[in-house]
This record gives structure tokens, sequence and C-alpha cells, in this order.
């Protein structure tokens, strides 16, 4: 089966894939640029960008200070422009993936805008005033959900107050990195699982009009794509996949703990925002579990839910330092988020090769020997 291109709004995209949003560090200019170039939709994410271009911010104790700073404007402008070249020019399409709950949210929506991003995908919440801070008709906005009647409330709302409705929708189920939409327990239920749930969400999507539903969350192949495809998906979104390439952001010390990963170490774990992630168990969760982590100082004011540091209190760690510290390499305190099938990346390839792979279902690449270091797409 040939895999057929994707629209969004306006724009073309010639394979059905796109490339998650990861924070932070994980999809900057290097990979999102790549995955654009090479023929899949590039996303970058908005998170931490002050921590890509220190010399733009303010720091406290080697900290962001602030949401001007930790989610900076003059950082992620560069970044978008620098992704934009790398994947042919001002003409080439590139994502940016914003979370609703971060502070600043309709500040970085402008900032994205202003930079030519093309495309908005957005999630961690319910995006009801995305419109609002993007009038602009040739901007794309694509809300994530986890449910249809998720999806029912976006549109009721987008329709009546903005007279606009989504360019596409994400759905992403409980096998995805990082955060998740739907409480702990539901997460393990045969009803929340994305092939149960992207049927439902197509039937509500048909009510209101032709966009593409994209699935997401544990997607790994071709025969994954495929299925999607069958159920009624246009395209279908992979994040975790993505760090095992060379030219992805993380830090070598990222994807070594990636490679080096058993199934059985990426579980759930509790998160600042009020719903579970996934992630890899690594010292710093044991460090947790034990009272012993770093202490919770919210210098950067990252997201709303956490209130100023108040809920990393109760679960023990700070988001933003803990995410900051794996993009900087620190292996004993960083939060290292992965999908439920990050154990299965056992070698780096280059995004030209994983993307034929995922198009033709030819694998490529080189397993990294244990000890052997691991490249990174981090420009220094």
């Amino acid at each position: 089966m040939s895999l057929p291109p994707l629209r969004i709004g306006q724009y073309e995209i010639q394979y059905p894939i796109i490339q998650g949003g990861m924070g932070v560090g994980i999809s900057w200019e290097n990979l999102a640029g790549t995955v654009s170039k090479y023929g899949g939709l590039g996303v970058v994410s908005s998170v931490g960008t002050g921590y890509r271009h220190p010399n733009y911010i303010k720091l406290k104790d080697g900290r962001p200070i602030g949401s001007k700073y930790i989610h900076n404007r003059e950082a992620l402008q560069r970044i978008i422009r620098d992704a934009k070249e790398i994947a042919g020019g001002e003409k080439a399409v590139i994502g940016v993936n914003i979370l609703y709950a971060i502070t600043d949210y309709g500040r970085v929506v402008r900032d994205s805008i202003e930079a030519g991003a093309n495309i908005i995908i957005t999630g961690a919440g319910l995006p009801l005033r995305l419109p609002e801070y993007a009038p602009e008709p040739h901007v794309a906005l694509v809300p994530i959900v986890s449910s249809a009647r998720a999806l029912r409330v976006i549109c009721k709302h987008w329709k009546k107050k903005y007279n606009r409705l989504p360019d596409a929708v994400v759905v992403e189920g409980p096998k995805s990195g990082g955060h998740q939409g739907i409480p702990y327990e539901d997460c393990f239920k045969p009803e929340f699982q994305l092939e149960n749930i992207v049927p439902e969400v197509i039937k509500e999507r048909d009510k209101w009009g032709d966009f593409p539903v994209i699935a997401a969350g544990g997607i790994w192949d071709k025969n994954d794509i495929e299925f999607y495809l069958s159920l009624g998906a246009a395209g279908v979104q992979m994040g975790t996949r993505f760090v095992g390439t060379f030219e992805c952001d993380a830090a070598p010390e990222f994807k070594r703990v990636i490679i080096e990963s058993k199934k059985e170490d990426i579980k759930l774990i509790k998160s600042p925002v009020g719903y579970p992630a996934r992630g890899i168990i690594t010292q710093l969760i044991k460090d947790i579990e034990r009272g012993t982590a770093p202490e919770v100082k919210c210098t950067s004011n990252c997201v709303v839910p956490c209130n100023h540091g108040e809920e990393a209190k109760k679960v023990g760690f700070c988001i933003a330092d803990r995410l900051g510290d794996a993009y900087l390499g620190r292996v004993q305190t960083g939060l290292f988020f992965s999908g439920s099938n990050g154990y299965r990346i056992k070698r780096l390839v280059s995004v030209k090769d994983l993307m034929r792979e995922l198009v033709e279902g030819i694998p490529s690449g080189q397993e990294i020997p244990e000890g052997e270091p691991v490249e990174s797409g981090k420009q220094l």
C-alpha cells in the first residue's frame, strides 16, 4: 500500500506522517526541519525554548526566570526560522506544538505565527480560545483530543464564537509519551485505547465537516500506519520513534537512556499538571519516591495547572527543571519522557532513512554498540 498525502488546511504534506512535538528540546530546528525536508510534517516544540538559546534570556541558578524566558519569544522564533531553512526555505511547511496549559499560551501562539509557523498543533487542555489568538486563515489550527466528546466541545465552541472549525484533529491514545489526556486508571481500559477512540472521533468529525483525523500514540511502523488509515484516519502522528534519529535535538545522553531502556522501564508517573505522564524509570523517579529529588523552586513558572510550584511540591519534582536537565544531558536528575514503544529503539537512523522505512516498510539503520557515543542533532 502506497501512503497518500495529507492535507491540512491549505497545506499538502507529501506523506501522512506528522512528527510529534516533543519538549523540552527533543524536537526543535534540526528534527522538525529535517522531517519536513523529507516529506513529513516537522513540528517544533514551543516549550522551554530558553534552554536552546540562553543568550536571549535571564537565568537564575541556570534556569530561565519566569514564563517570558522559559517559553522565550526570540529563541522560539529563531528555532522556527532555522527549521524552515533546513526544510527548504521560507515556503517550507513547519508546525508548532503549543501546550494549552503553558503560561503565556496566547503570546506563544502569536510568537509562532509571526515567525512563520504554518500549522499550530495544541493539546494539554481544550484550546477553546485558539482561533482568537490565531485568526489568520492561512494558519491551520489542529487541536489534540483524547475523546469524541472533547472534539465536540471544541467544534461547538469554535463554530459558535469564531465561525471556524479545526483544519485537522489529532486523536491521541494512552500509549503516547509525556502527558496523557485521561486519568491514570482509564489509560488501561479497552474503551480508551487508540484503536477504539479513533472511530468514535471520526464519527463525531463527520457531524461537523470532513477535516482529517490523525491518529497518535504508540504508532511504530508502516503496518501501524496502514492499520489506522484503514480505520478512516487520514494520517498519523509519531513522536518517540523520531527520538531514535541522528537529527533529533535531544542530548546524546537522552538517546542513550532510550536505547538502553527495557519495556518494563517505561511507566506512567504522576505529574504537576494533574494528569499522568509516561516516561522512563531512572534515578530521578527513584529519588522522587524516596523524597530525595532536587528541591522544587519554581524558577520558571512554566505551566498554569502547577500553580507556581504548589502541585510540583505535591508530586515531588519541578517538571520544567527536570525536563531541562534531560535536555542538558543530566541523567541523574533529568526526566525522560517516552512512548510505550520507546524500548524498541535500539539503533539510531537518519530521518531520511526512517521516513523511507515508514513509507516503504524497509528497515534501515545500524545498532549502536553498548558504550559507543550517541550523536545528537543539538547545535551548541
